[in-house]
Formats: C-alpha cells, structure tokens, sequence
C-alpha cells in the first residue's frame, strides 16, 4: 500500500485529497496545525499528524514517525498555504514574511526533509501546490503570487537536479477552486492591511472588500476540491508523472497568454480582472 503525507488538511482541497485518497486505498497521514482541525480528522478515520509547517521540529517528528510506522515513504503533497490580499506598497516586510513562512519555506522545509527519506531509498512523488498565480500576477495579490513564484522557481531547479533517479516532481497550477481561501484571506487583510491610510482605500472598501466577504460572489471557470485531488490521484498512479498540471480552464487560458503576449498587452488585460 503507498502512502502519503498530505500537509493543510484542515478543510478544502487538503481534505478533500486525503479523504479521495483513503478512499482509494492509499495510506493517508493527513496532518493539521489547530487541535480542533486534528479532533475532525481523527473522527474522519485518518491517521493524522500536528504540523505546523512553520515549525522544522513538526516537519521531523512527523518523517520519524511515519518511518517508524512504514519504514518507508511515497509520496509528499505541499498543499497547505494561504492567502495575503494587499497592494504591494501597503505590504509590511513582516506581513510579506508570514506569508512566506508558510507558503514558501514551510513548503521547502517538508520538501527537503522527505529528499533525504527519497534519496535514501531511491524513489519518492513530491507534489507542489502552486496556483495560476505562480504563472501570471493579479493585482492586489503581490504577496500570494510572490509566494507561487519562489515555489515555481525551486520546484524548476530540484526537478534538474533529480533528473535519472526514481524521485518525481510535480507541480499543480489550481485556478478558482472552491474553499475556504476567501473566507481566509479576508481575515488576513484586515488583520495586516491599513485600509483606511492606504492610497487604495476606496478601492479596497468598494471592490475587495465587499468580493472578499461576499462568499456567493461567483467566480468563471470555478471547479470544486475534488477537481485537485484527481490530480494528485494521477500522479500517485503514474510510473511517470508530469513535471506540471493545470487544474481550471482559468489556467490554460492564462498560460496561454503568457505564453504568446507581450508583457505590456498581457498587464493591460490583467489590470482588467
């Protein structure tokens, strides 16, 4: 039986992954940072493991035990991340910071601690959670999309330097997925943001805001959780994963644009979103 260590199962596309996969007939550690997010996922049937990928020591007491209990591991998913809305100039170093905390050197540190587990045992899937925001950037998500741009930078560089051995990389480019992403972001950008001495105030209070904390707002192209967690069945199944995979239409056509425009002509639709 494979396993795999799924990090951010507290709700959404974490979650969702670990329950398809249990599903399916894979060993899931499905872990969590809050005890009440723990409680659920015990009461769900999983073997579930406290990680707060801000913190090196959870990363490594959850290897060690899984080695303890398998003596092997297959597969990693760096699925747990946030989101920090904000124009850039109203992004303080220590916001920019927390975001990448978790999001980037949370991420790497579970990455590089399960190299050392695959390169011992010459196989392993790492499976990135990037976002069509690690190919193109939105306003007003500068900290988000430079966060999915360091993951898309040191997923490009380890893939080449793993290349000939057993080991895989890939990475997931989501696009609009249902979750709680919203619902979390909100409360980072009123915790983190001054709103009212901002050069956008007006903008924030009458279009972010109001999108932010309209949870029925619907947005094109939107696939619900299940939508990843095919993906990272795939790649589980596949003796040859891709390097990439988009998820949404919103993905391709983005990178498309990408792609064939200019970055000028590709700002001034993108200024438009």
């Amino acid at each position: 039986m494979q396993n795999i260590l799924i990090t951010g199962c507290s709700s959404g596309i974490g979650l969702e992954t670990a329950l398809i996969l249990k599903y399916n007939g894979y060993k899931v550690y499905a872990s969590a940072r809050k005890d009440k997010d723990i409680k659920n996922l015990n009461k769900l049937g999983f073997i579930t493991l406290k990680i707060d990928v801000r913190k090196t020591e959870d990363i490594k007491a959850a290897f060690e035990y899984i080695l303890k209990e398998d003596k092997k591991l297959d597969a990693v998913f760096n699925n747990a991340g946030f989101g920090q809305p904000g124009a850039v100039e109203d992004l303080s170093v220590k916001t920019l910071k927390k975001q990448f905390e978790t999001n980037v050197f949370g991420l790497h540190e579970v990455t590089i601690q399960a190299m050392k587990i695959f390169r011992k045992q010459n196989y392993g899937k790492i499976i990135q959670h990037s976002s069509v925001l690690g190919i193109i950037s939105l306003k007003f998500r500068g900290a988000y999309n430079a966060s999915k741009y360091a993951i898309e930078g040191l997923s490009d560089t380890l893939r080449q330097e793993i290349s000939g051995s057993n080991i895989s990389l890939s990475v997931i480019n989501t696009g609009p997925v249902t979750s709680k992403f919203r619902e979390n972001a909100l409360k980072n950008f009123t915790k983190n943001i001054d709103i009212e001495n901002s050069f956008f105030t007006t903008v924030y209070k009458e279009d972010l805001k109001k999108r932010l904390e309209n949870s029925k707002d619907k947005v094109p192209f939107n696939l619900p959780a299940s939508a990843v967690s095919n993906i990272v069945i795939k790649i589980m199944e596949s003796n040859n994963p891709k390097p990439r995979y988009y998820v949404t239409k919103a993905t391709y056509i983005m990178g498309f644009l990408k792609r064939i425009l200019s970055t000028r002509l590709l700002d001034k639709i993108l200024n438009k979103m």
